[in-house]
């Protein structure tokens, strides 16, 4: 079985593969002064609660955007499952055309989402796609019907506006991002909310739209990250969610690079 690991700023994501099937997906909060054997306690913890050996695992695949913790990931990666894994970078060989005038600026991450969007949902037709990855930054990546990645466009995620609108404003409240009940606010939430939220529908539609004028009216737009779900139902850009496109991504690029 594959263990692919996922170390974005906001979430680690770990998920245990048998073949093509994903067994079993856990979240971590990020935290950047934890230790090789703190993470190693975590992992055997979410193992043993799903009955899964360590012993098991025959190969490992990670991304990261956060150097920090990279170097720390691998070391407990070596120590509790004897395995060096293979770290995706943006130089390394994904088995997808890298077009950004600077290959190795392309977060990991952006890369990966974009084999498995184009594999899972692109290849077949030879379509273009959009990926849409709903993080700490909210990113948009193109991948060419011929399977390239082209580049895309970086926007501060929701949660980010959220907090600045808290830290900047001093009368505004912390609120949660969810759909409000209404798009005209009738209180200081309400209004806080529906911009948040509106917006950030409104800003997908806007990119989306426009990236398809360059890309060709045939692309099709995947969304995953943590709001992801929230979002699509109220937008007819968004044609497939998966939550899970980042694993398979690097099942993907694993499986090549063992050919």
């Amino acid at each position: 079985m594959l263990l692919a690991i996922d170390i974005g700023n906001t979430n680690i994501v770990f998920g245990v593969f048998d073949q093509e099937r994903l067994v079993r997906s856990w979240r971590l909060a990020t935290r950047r002064d934890e230790t090789a054997d703190e993470l190693g306690i975590w992992i055997t913890q979410f193992f043993a609660h799903q009955r899964i050996e360590a012993s098991s695992i025959d190969d490992t695949v990670m991304a990261s955007v956060v150097p920090p913790i990279t170097g720390t990931m691998a070391e407990m990666v070596v120590r509790y499952f004897g395995r060096q894994p293979m770290v995706v970078d943006g130089d390394s060989e994904t088995g997808m055309p890298n077009r950004y005038e600077t290959p190795s600026e392309v977060g990991a991450d952006r890369i990966v989402n974009g084999v498995a969007a184009y594999e899972r949902f692109g290849r077949d037709g030879h379509h273009p796609v959009i990926v849409v990855d709903f993080g700490t930054a909210t990113t948009f990546d193109a991948i060419s019907a011929d399977g390239a990645y082209l580049g895309g466009v970086i926007c501060p995620g929701v949660g980010i506006s959220a907090d600045a609108l808290f830290q900047r404003a001093a009368r505004l409240p912390r609120v949660e991002v969810r759909k409000p009940a209404r798009v005209i606010g009738r209180n200081t939430v309400g209004s806080m909310q529906s911009g948040l939220f509106w917006g950030y529908v409104g800003l997908v539609e806007g990119i989306v739209q426009r990236m398809k004028r360059e890309l060709g009216a045939d692309a099709v737009t995947v969304a995953t990250g943590g709001l992801a779900e929230l979002i699509a139902p109220e937008t007819p850009v968004i044609e497939a969610v998966d939550r899970d496109l980042t694993l398979h991504g690097l099942r993907i690029i694993r499986t090549r690079n063992s050919r």
